[in-house]
């Protein structure tokens, strides 16, 4: 049997020397090398080829070389196949640093420093401790939580949504839309880490800006549609946002002419909050691979019905 791997090559190649240490009994491929295509049992990828139902008649499990699967159409692979998204140690610490980053720079003004430096403008804000401070996020899944108890030892004052009712440790929870806009009342700094799907596109509007206190700042890591550009800038302009912190945007690459690049109000990178860490993805890879043969459940296994 063989596994192909359909992503960076670079990245494939730290996976193909792991993978010739522990898991010897299988034949790795990276793309376009497919190898033969009917021995194929696994394949991982970020954007999966057209067809895998034909090309590779025996494929057993697709896994997403990332932590969402926004990027490919569920209903194009096989219903039968399990798709596993990427969950592993390096994403989630990385999500963690940079949250953490772009909440305490909210916290402590850090925007606003920037913008006097600019001006030469000397001035002290008045610092608040972590404790007056209200934070919420948006999505209660790995990451969120991950990130919520990072938080948490700071000594924010912590809040977080998801569709479902979750409990967490020093952490007011709130579930379904009946319940968001307390939340959102009750909000300083919002963290968007809601998945991608049909229900959450768009989610970042007028309606919801206008739910949060007057100058509430964003961080956004979630991934670019969620933000309504126009609403987004117009709560800019109005103060209903106070600064924001963008990874992620719509389209990615941002286009060098978009007025998010020079709007004094909002910090932009690259959609690098959180990147897969070849080797000890690799090692979380091998551990579904086993639990897959034993009959045991994977981790990040896809509710194709929720769409993450």
């Amino acid at each position: 049997m063989s596994f192909l791997y359909k992503a960076d090559p670079v990245r494939g190649a730290e996976w193909a020397r792991l993978f010739a240490t522990k898991a010897p009994g299988i034949s790795f491929h990276i793309w376009p090398d497919i190898g033969q295509a009917d021995r194929v049992r696994y394949l991982a990828a970020w954007v999966p080829p057209p067809d895998i139902a034909r090309q590779f008649p025996k494929l057993e499990l697709f896994f997403s070389t990332g932590a969402g699967i926004d990027q490919f159409d569920l209903a194009a692979l096989p219903p039968e196949l399990p798709v596993v998204r990427m969950a592993e140690p390096g994403v989630v610490a990385g999500m963690v640093e940079y949250a953490t980053m772009a909440v305490l720079a909210l916290h402590r003004d850090l925007p606003a420093y920037i913008r006097q430096q600019r001006e030469g403008l000397w001035a002290a804000h008045r610092v608040y401790p972590a404790s007056k401070r209200r934070v919420s996020v948006l999505g209660l899944g790995v990451l969120g939580c991950a990130v919520l108890g990072q938080l948490r030892t700071i000594g924010f004052q912590l809040a977080g949504w998801s569709r479902t009712r979750r409990q967490l440790d020093g952490v007011a929870c709130y579930a379904g839309q009946e319940e968001l806009p307390a939340m959102l009342a009750a909000t300083d700094i919002l963290v968007c880490l809601l998945p991608l799907t049909d229900s959450t596109r768009g989610f970042l509007d007028a309606k919801l800006f206008s739910m949060l206190p007057q100058g509430a700042g964003l961080v956004h890591v979630g991934r670019g549609p969620h933000l309504v550009e126009r609403d987004f800038l117009d709560a800019l302009a109005s103060g209903q946002i106070g600064d924001a912190v963008l990874d992620v945007t719509d389209p990615e690459p941002l286009p060098p002419t978009h007025a998010f690049w020079r709007h004094p109000r909002i910090e932009i990178t690259p959609h690098i909050a959180s990147m897969t860490q070849p080797l000890s993805a690799a090692e979380a890879l091998l551990e579904n691979l086993r639990r897959f043969e034993a009959g045991e459940p994977m981790v990040g296994r896809v509710d194709r019905d929720k769409g993450y």
